[in-house]
C-alpha cells in the first residue's frame, strides 16, 4: 500500500501519463455528467471528462461546487488543447477509508489515507515515454506513450503529448521519464531523466508483457 495518489514505477520502462488538477468540476449538463470542463483557481476551463469506475464516487460523496484535487490522466486534442480524464479524487480528510477502498478512488493505486497534502503540489504530472520530437531552440517536446489493451479484443493505440520544454536532440528514440507541471493550457517539463534507448525489440517485449500481464 501506498500513500499517493501517483504509484510508484514498478518498471524502468513503465510508461504512463498521470496528473494531479485542483479544480471545480463543471458537468456539460445534467443529462451529461461525464463530460465538462475543470475550473482551476485562474478561471481556465480544461475539457475534461470523467472515466467511469469514479462516476458513482463523484456523484453520492463529492460536492462539485467546491474545488477538489483530481487525479487526470492528460490527453491532447488537436495536437495542442489540453484535455484530462479524471480517473480519480486525492482528498482523504474528506473521504471515509472505506470509500477509497470500496470505490476505488484512483484505479491505479491502493493507498492509505493519512493527509491530503503531497509533497509535489498542485498540477504536477509523471510522464513516461518515448521521446518522439524535440525542438530545444522552440521548447517543443513530444512524447509517445504506449497504454496497457484492456482487454485482448481491442489493441490499446499509443497516444502523444505535446509539452514545452528543453531535451537535446540526441536522446530521440530515448526512452524518458519528465516531472511536468501545468501551467493554464500548457505542460510545462520542470526536470527529466533520461532511461536509455528504446530499441524495436524493446518496444515488442513490452507489448508482449503488457498482454501477458492481462492474462
Amino acid at each position: 500500500m501506498q500513500n499517493h495518489p501517483i504509484p510508484s514505477v514498478t518498471d524502468p520502462l513503465q510508461y504512463r501519463a498521470i496528473g494531479l488538477v485542483r479544480g471545480i468540476y463543471k458537468p456539460q449538463d445534467d443529462d451529461t455528467f461525464t463530460r465538462g470542463v475543470l475550473i482551476d483557481s485562474k478561471g481556465n476551463e480544461i475539457d475534461s471528462v470523467v472515466l467511469g469506475r469514479v462516476i458513482t464516487l463523484i456523484r453520492n460523496h463529492v460536492p462539485l461546487e467546491k474545488p477538489h484535487l483530481w487525479v487526470v490522466y492528460p490527453r491532447c486534442r488537436s495536437n495542442q488543447n489540453l484535455h484530462l480524464q479524471i480517473t480519480g479524487i486525492w482528498e482523504p480528510s474528506t473521504l471515509k477509508k472505506d470509500l477509497l477502498k470500496s470505490e476505488a478512488v484512483n484505479e491505479a493505486s491502493n493507498f492509505k489515507v493519512d493527509s491530503d497534502d503531497l509533497l509535489e503540489g498542485d498540477d504536477y504530472f509523471s510522464i513516461r515515454g518515448e521521446l518522439i520530437f524535440t525542438k530545444p531552440e522552440e521548447k517543443e517536446i513530444v512524447i509517445k506513450i504506449r497504454q496497457k489493451p484492456r482487454n485482448q479484443q481491442k489493441k490499446a493505440l499509443p497516444f502523444k503529448l505535446n509539452l514545452k520544454g528543453e531535451v537535446p536532440l540526441n536522446y530521440l528514440k530515448q526512452f524518458i521519464s519528465l516531472d511536468v507541471r501545468r501551467v493554464n493550457y500548457q505542460l510545462l517539463v520542470e526536470d527529466f531523466q533520461i532511461i536509455g534507448p528504446l530499441s524495436k525489440q524493446q518496444k515488442n517485449n513490452k507489448s508482449r508483457k503488457i498482454l501477458k500481464n492481462k492474462n
